[in-house]
C-alpha cells in the first residue's frame, strides 16, 4: 500500500476542520511559533488557537516531540495527526494532553479519525505564546501604554501583557489577533 504523506493528509485535515459542527473562524498553515523556533503545520482558530502537527509515514515521530516543546509553550490545545505506522510511538512519546488523529487508507480514500481528543495543556506559557504575534498585534493588548511602549521589544511587550491577563483571556486574544491577520492577508 502507498505511504501516506503530509501533502496528502493536510488538505483532508483542513477539509475536516472546516466541515465540523463547530467550524474554526480561520485556518492558518505554516504558522511560526516561539520566535520562529518551530512551525505549526495547521492552526485552527476558534476561541483558542488549536495546533495540528502532521507526521506522515516517512516523517520521524521524534521530531514532533522536539517541536512539541515549543508548541506546548504556545498553544492550549495540540493534536498530532499521523499514521498507524507511528501510533504506538506517538502514544509512548507525547504528553497525555495532546490529541492524536490517525490517517488511514480506506480503499482509494484517506480518512482521519480521533484516537484521543486534545485536553487543556498545562505547559502553556503566556509570555512565550504571545511571540506568535507581531509587535503591531501586541500593542493593543498592553493595558496602559504611551508613546514609549511602541519602542519596547516584542519580548518585553509579551512580558508586560502576560502579567495583566489570565491564560484563557490571553489565549482568546491571540486567537482573535491571528484571525484578523488571516483575513487581512486574504485577497
Amino acid at each position: 500500500m502507498a505511504p501516506i504523506h503530509d501533502k496528502l493528509i493536510r488538505p483532508i485535515l483542513i477539509s475536516k476542520l472546516k466541515n465540523q459542527a463547530i467550524k474554526p473562524k480561520a485556518v492558518i498553515e505554516e504558522l511560526r511559533v516561539h520566535n520562529g523556533n518551530a512551525i505549526a503545520d495547521v492552526v485552527a482558530l476558534y476561541k483558542d488557537a488549536h495546533c495540528f502537527e502532521i507526521k506522515g509515514d516517512s516523517d520521524k515521530i521524534e521530531r514532533a516531540v522536539k517541536q512539541g516543546d515549543y508548541f506546548n509553550l504556545s498553544f492550549r490545545r495540540i493534536t498530532l495527526v499521523t499514521t498507524t505506522k507511528h501510533l504506538n510511538k506517538a502514544k509512548e512519546l507525547l504528553p497525555k494532553f495532546w490529541g492524536i488523529m490517525i490517517a488511514e487508507r480506506k480503499g482509494n480514500e484517506v480518512t482521519l479519525k480521533y484516537i484521543r481528543r486534545a485536553r487543556n495543556n498545562p505547559c502553556f506559557d503566556k509570555s512565550l505564546a504571545l511571540l506568535i504575534l507581531w509587535k503591531s498585534e501586541m500593542l493593543p493588548l498592553v493595558e496602559q501604554h504611551d508613546k514609549s511602549t511602541k519602542n519596547n521589544s516584542r519580548r518585553l511587550l509579551a512580558q508586560l501583557i502576560s502579567r495583566t491577563k489570565k491564560k484563557v483571556e490571553l489565549s482568546n486574544n491571540i486567537s482573535t489577533a491571528l484571525i484578523a491577520r488571516h483575513y487581512q492577508a486574504m485577497p
